[in-house]
């Protein structure tokens, strides 16, 4: 004999199981993300083979080179590189900048990033200068249309003007022989 006891009494365990049965949803996507091999500490950018933004910053103060223009990218490939005088890790990074901008295959250019323009100068002029041109982006506006995340980063943009890789974080030597010559390698075999 069934009374109308049993239909209540299901719905309340049902009840009582659905924050675990959440739980362990949530927990198996969250180990399969774990499992899958991919680096989490990769940050995707919605911007790759996308023109790189319209971009007119102006020069750094007491610095005789041109701002940053995203006219200037087309038929050349460059490298833009997000930097402040305040970033601890723009600091470990120059180094590898440094040398980087010795390869004249490509242009070395760069963003400063909310920065005071006599602080980024006496940062230049402490550790030297790799940039072929220095757009300052007081505000952030332009790091914006660029979706930087934070400093620093640095944009691979193509012969074609498009942006074809971007490394959030320091550069080392190990991260430019492994990830960013490969890509610069590429755009520059790419027709323009």
């Amino acid at each position: 004999m069934s009374t109308g006891t049993e239909a209540p009494a299901q719905r309340r365990r049902l009840f009582v199981l659905l924050p675990l049965l959440v739980f362990l949803g949530l927990a198996g996507l969250f180990l399969s993300q774990l499992l899958s091999g991919r680096d989490v500490a990769e940050i995707p950018s919605a911007l790759i083979g996308l023109p790189a933004p319209q971009t007119s910053l102006p020069p750094l103060e007491g610095v005789n080179l041109p701002g940053l223009n995203s006219k200037s990218f087309a038929g050349r490939v460059t490298l833009v590189n997000v930097f402040a005088s305040w970033c601890a890790p723009c600091r470990e990074e120059h180094p590898v900048l440094l040398g980087l901008s010795q390869d004249k295959r490509f242009t070395l250019a760069a963003l400063n990033y909310k920065d005071q323009p006599e602080n980024a100068r006496r940062f230049l002029g402490d550790l030297g200068n790799p940039y072929q041109a220095i757009g300052v982006d007081p505000a952030g506006r332009a790091a914006i249309d660029w979706g930087v995340y934070g400093v620093p980063e640095t944009f691979v943009i193509g012969k074609d003007g498009k942006i074809a890789y971007k490394h959030v974080g320091p550069l080392t030597p190990d991260s430019v022989r492994t990830l960013l010559l490969p890509q610069i390698e590429k755009a520059l075999a790419a027709s323009g």
